[in-house]
């Protein structure tokens, strides 16, 4: 018998309660370019029209009003890619603390203008998340700041989990759902909600093909450690860290499969929400839509719903994506 997996139903539902009028309840809208491909209803979760353009809302605000007092005055701090970084400013800031948030090179200045456009402190630390995670763990440790993970912390992935919840009651009938997994706070939130409400359905978690953490991890059997690439879908870099104790258990049981995206499937993942669906979306949130064009979702039977999990993009890399760029990082990876 499996053990217990460290976020229930019952946490997402309280979750939902406790975020309710902080956070955006988000459309599903039907797409009837994809419906036409796949020969299923497809439904986009428009994630992206989220407060802070991403999905990260939803943890870092549930994280943040889980703390005592006591601790939301020693002030927050986290590693971030960028959104999750600017997820924990603006809740942070909401609830009158200030967030320190660390991140590597890689992360793009526009995100990292945005967290500080929020009022919070931002330290830039080495090539990877493992080295931006090294110095939140020092700031921790010498200057009494709360850790708020941006992924492996079960009142994150519960929060995440009320996406599920908001898909299920819109799609009654949702048999597959399409959603980035990279730490899997995401992924594993996601799978709970719809699991418990609909167990026939599948979840699939969608990812690049550079660094693709949670899929090496699940491949070995335990949370192994990966090389960061500059990607277009840049959210979703990073590893799941070694002693991962929500996000991998959850993963592996409750996922499908992950599928992985080549960098030129990205990009016309982007440029088919533009043309086709009128949404600017990061290339971590056109995975899903990635999938679909490149037929790498088998067994398609009944209604989709696909996660359009941000928006957080700089516009000249979006720009020269919808101008026919596929891979601008080539020279980098070569």
């Amino acid at each position: 018998m499996s053990a217990p997996l460290p976020v229930t139903i019952e946490d997402i539902e309280a979750a939902a309660r406790r975020i309710s009028g902080r956070v955006l309840p988000t459309p599903l809208a039907i797409s009837p370019s994809l419906g036409k491909l796949c020969g299923e209803p497809v439904g986009l979760k428009l994630e992206h029209h989220q407060t802070t353009g991403s999905f990260k809302l939803r943890g870092a605000t549930n994280a943040v009003l889980s703390l005592s007092a006591e601790e939301r005055a020693r002030g927050v701090v986290a590693a971030s890619t960028g959104n999750h970084g600017r997820a924990l400013a603006h809740a942070a800031k909401a609830e009158g603390s200030v967030a320190t948030i660390c991140m590597s090179r890689l992360v793009p200045e526009n995100k990292v203008s945005e967290i500080r456009r929020l009022g919070a402190a931002v330290r830039i630390v080495g090539r990877s998340q493992d080295e931006a995670q090294e110095e939140v763990e020092r700031l921790v440790a010498e200057k009494r700041l709360v850790m708020v993970p941006p992924f492996d912390h079960p009142a994150v992935v519960a929060a995440q989990g009320t996406l599920g919840l908001e898909i299920v009651e819109a799609m009654p009938d949702v048999t597959t759902v399409l959603v980035p997994v990279s730490g899997g706070g995401l992924a594993a939130g996601v799978a709970a909600a719809v699991k418990a409400r609909r167990p026939a359905a599948r979840v699939i978690g969608l990812t690049m093909e550079r660094g693709a953490a949670m899929r090496a991890s699940l491949a070995a059997g335990r949370p192994v450690p990966v090389e960061e690439q500059p990607s277009l879908a840049d959210s979703l870099g990073g590893g799941i860290g070694l002693d991962n104790r929500v996000t991998f258990a959850m993963c592996r049981e409750l996922l499908d499969d992950i599928v992985l995206l080549t960098e030129a499937e990205i990009a016309a993942g982007m440029r088919h929400a533009y043309r086709e669906e009128r949404e600017i979306v990061e290339g971590a949130g056109a995975v899903g839509i990635a999938a679909l064009l490149a037929g790498k979702i088998r067994d398609i039977t009944g209604s989709i719903a696909v996660v359009l999990s941000g928006r957080n993009v700089d516009m000249g890399l979006h720009l020269s994506v919808m101008n026919g760029e596929t891979n601008p990082f080539r020279e980098e990876a070569a």
